[in-house]
């Protein structure tokens, strides 16, 4: 999964795929504002096939956060 996510948010961040880790600040590694934060989220939703609510997106810090949350509303499915 964490491959896949190192693709997403290289859509969104000037950063390489392989600098991007589980302990990556969203925010402040990576400079994601808001709107690239619901964007990233949108995109996790297709590529996963899930639907992420936006209460979960408020509380996203690291990318381990994005993986936790993929986990919890795949499951769902």
């Amino acid at each position: 999964m964490l491959e896949k996510l190192r693709e997403i948010i290289c859509d969104y961040a000037n950063i390489a795929p392989e600098e991007i880790t589980e302990e990556t600040n969203i925010r402040r590694d990576l400079a994601l504002d808001s709107l690239s934060l619901v964007n990233l989220a949108v995109a996790s939703e297709e590529e996963f096939e899930l639907e992420i609510p936006d209460r979960a997106v408020v509380g996203i810090e690291t990318v381990a956060d994005v993986i936790a949350i993929i986990e919890e509303y795949k499951d769902e499915d």
